[in-house]
């Protein structure tokens, strides 16, 4: 069941992440608290998991790709707090909690998503703890991934989505908006899996368009749940997208046909896994829980 094989990879990443984040008694103290607080605050660790379950599929060295997923989560983390700042999103909660700027103040906030995202790279680039894959190898990865959160992936989604608050758009806006924001960093970490392990630029490409299917499927599906969805489910405010004035899919398509919208995102990505069998069983179970979740 896939809601075992989630716990089970959430807890090996929860490990992982423990140990290599700065300890608690390190100095600055009240930095690498923050830090930490943002981390553990709760959270799928989907990203990570769709790392190690890619090159699962490709039958690469799960575990020694863990440090790198491990820096993909440290990177969506300073995504999500920067997102939450009131220039931003300007949001109290996240994942059931006080955001960071609510829980330590603005300017500790900033310089939390500024210390993780610069930790992650730190962490993806040690060398020493990923030997068995070459370094020429990790820096195509690493590039990989910071091209998908650069000014061409998320934080370029993130410009457009906030020039387009209150507005009226068209679809291909919208479309860019979830492609960018959220897809590309799902669709990186996955090609991150294969790229790590080595495999054939034909895995890649079904990789790819695997990627960019469930990875515009997964934001479709956060609207819509903003929408129906309650605080206690989502751990955040319930529509707030509404509240302030973001183009969503429901909000151009309606409910139903965002949810069929998603499914078909999320079937046509399914698709191009025949090209790996039951090695990609996980990935396949993977895309279909993003249909059924709630939060």
């Amino acid at each position: 069941m896939i809601s075992n094989y989630f716990t089970e990879m959430k807890n090996e990443v929860d490990q992982a992440l423990d140990q290599h984040l700065l300890p608690s008694d390190c100095y600055p103290q009240s930095l690498i608290k923050s830090m930490r607080y943002s981390v553990f605050a709760g959270g799928k660790r989907l990203r990570p998991i769709l790392v190690l379950a890619a090159a699962e599929a490709v039958k690469g060295p799960v575990k020694e790709v863990m440090p790198f997923a491990l820096g993909v989560e440290l990177i969506h983390t300073y995504t999500l707090i920067h997102d939450d700042l009131p220039a931003l999103d300007n949001d109290d909660l996240r994942r059931g909690k006080p955001t960071s700027h609510k829980a330590f103040g603005e300017s500790t906030a900033i310089l939390t998503g500024d210390a993780l995202q610069t930790f992650a790279f730190q962490l993806m680039t040690n060398v020493e703890l990923m030997k068995e894959i070459p370094p020429g190898v990790i820096l195509q990865a690493v590039h990989e991934l910071s091209h998908a959160v650069g000014p061409l992936g998320t934080i370029g989604g993130q410009m457009v989505d906030l020039e387009s608050e209150g507005k009226e758009i068209e679809a291909g806006t919208l479309e860019y908006i979830h492609r960018h924001k959220t897809g590309c960093l799902i669709r990186s970490c996955i090609r991150s899996g294969g790229i790590l392990s080595q495999c054939s630029e034909t895995d890649i490409e079904a990789l790819s368009r695997f990627g960019e299917n469930i990875g515009l499927a997964f934001q479709i599906i956060d609207d819509i749940l903003d929408v129906t969805g309650n605080q206690s489910e989502i751990g955040k405010d319930a529509k707030s997208d509404i509240k302030s004035g973001k183009a969503t899919y429901p909000a151009l398509l309606g409910i139903e046909e965002s949810k069929k919208k998603a499914k078909l995102l999320i079937d046509g990505g399914i698709a191009y896994l025949d090209h790996f069998n039951n090695s990609a069983s996980h990935l396949r179970e993977i895309a279909l829980y993003f249909i059924s979740r709630t939060h």
